[in-house]
């Protein structure tokens, strides 16, 4: 078949499957925007399937040097017919986009870093476009059985400033499009004036950014809302954690930490310091408001029943303690917490007074205690005490609440090794 009749049964071919695609990208765009919107992340998320007249342009003009063979091919090579772009206000949190993105999404091949090192098309004294580019499929195992069948659609996720997209659409439609000719001198000099400006803005959004983290964590005020409270927490953490270890930390849900704090009337920057401090103890590498929430809970087991509350009346209904067995489902979640607040705290009382564990600030880690105090408990129960801390984290902070019969099994588990405890202390 000749290549022109190949393109044509491609785009036929396309134009069937075009809604497939539209709503693959949708459903992209719409969780991406969900998970940034509760980790503090300002950005505008939208989405569209590749317009089949530009895209036949574009097959066309790719199929003189790539020679197709066949329509497969064709789909193979085109890698953007369903996107999704993400304009950060500020450029600086790409690196949190991309713990976001590789958390919710398969990755069908590594993470695509702008500018590359390809020659330019035209002269610049400039650097170019500054990106981050995705290409990704929908987890199955996450998705609804009704979009089951989204789940084979690759999605191409484009993360730059919005100063750094409006550029780019510009230069793109004027250099890689040209629907008036080809471009003058003077043109491509400008386009490239154009990205040292929208670079320096960039740099400008940097310190924008930084003089509102200053500005959320100065004392005697009050959270407005959870964008003002990540604002603060990553100051905050900039002073307990160091420059270089913030950067590998994730944010998590900022959203739930802030309606914590406002039940509990910790709302404040003064008064969400002291759990931050005592962050560059925990190296487990969990996010950020997750061991925040932590430190809160460990203070006063009482605030299980707050940090519940919070989490059955969050808004995303995925993330929701409600299902149809929320009954049993509550009675369970109760009965292992109430089980783990007991484990809890023996293992606290018990190194209070240790010099190596006792002194130091920050959540007890189970499995420590346990091989200093009850070494022979350590040696038959460590596995089952690491895979249990996993479970409670899972619990507590999860998206998805496990069945009722996963957590009875894990309450037995844990009221076996707490029985342990107890034999050991006589």
């Amino acid at each position: 078949m000749k290549t022109l009749d190949l393109i044509t049964e491609f785009i036929a071919r396309y134009r069937k499957e075009y809604d497939y695609y539209e709503q693959a990208c949708r459903i992209v765009a719409q969780t991406l925007e969900a998970h940034l919107r509760s980790a503090g992340v300002r950005a505008i998320v939208t989405s569209r399937a590749k317009n089949p007249a530009r895209l036949e342009a574009k097959v066309r003009q790719r199929a003189v040097k790539r020679h197709y063979e066949n329509v497969s091919v064709i789909f193979d090579d085109i890698v953007d017919l369903a996107g999704v772009r993400v304009a950060l206000y500020f450029p600086g949190e790409r690196q949190e986009v991309g713990r976001i993105v590789q958390t919710l999404f398969d990755l069908t091949e590594p993470p695509k870093e702008f500018p590359t090192a390809a020659a330019p098309s035209y002269n610049k004294r400039f650097s170019g476009y500054w990106a981050t580019h995705y290409r990704v499929v929908l987890k199955e195992n996450l998705l609804h059985e009704s979009h089951q069948r989204y789940s084979e659609a690759k999605v191409e996720i484009q993360v730059a400033s919005v100063l750094m997209h409006a550029w780019s659409e510009v230069e793109h439609d004027l250099v890689y499009k040209p629907l008036q000719g080809e471009l003058s001198a003077e043109e491509y000099s400008i386009l490239d004036e154009l990205n040292g400006l929208v670079l320096s803005g960039e740099i400008a959004l940097e310190r924008l950014q930084r003089a509102g983290e200053l500005r959320a964590s100065t004392q005697g005020r009050v959270f407005s809302n959870h964008y003002d409270l990540a604002a603060s927490l990553i100051e905050l953490a900039r002073g307990a954690l160091g420059e270089a270890t913030l950067t590998e930390a994730a944010m998590g849900r900022v959203d739930t930490l802030f309606e914590l704090l406002k039940l509990l009337n910790l709302n404040r920057p003064e008064a969400l310091a002291q759990y931050v401090t005592p962050l560059h103890n925990d190296f487990e590498k969990r996010p950020l408001s997750e061991q925040v929430i932590d430190q809160i809970l460990l203070e006063d087991s009482t605030r299980y029943a707050t940090y519940e509350k919070v989490r059955r009346v969050e808004s995303t209904p995925s993330a929701s303690l409600v299902s149809g067995e929320s009954h049993r489902q509550h009675e369970a979640i109760g009965e292992f917490i109430n089980l783990w607040i007991e484990y809890e705290t023996r293992l606290a009382e018990i190194s209070k007074d240790d010099p190596q564990i006792g002194r130091r600030r920050g959540p007890v880690r189970p499995l420590e205690v346990l091989r200093r105090f009850y070494p022979e408990v350590a040696r038959t129960f460590g596995q089952a005490a690491q895979r249990l801390q996993q479970f409670r984290n899972y619990l507590v902070h999860g998206i998805e609440v496990p069945m009722p019969e996963t957590i009875k099994a894990a309450s037995e588990e844990l009221r076996d090794l707490i029985d342990q405890l107890k034999h050991g202390e006589t």
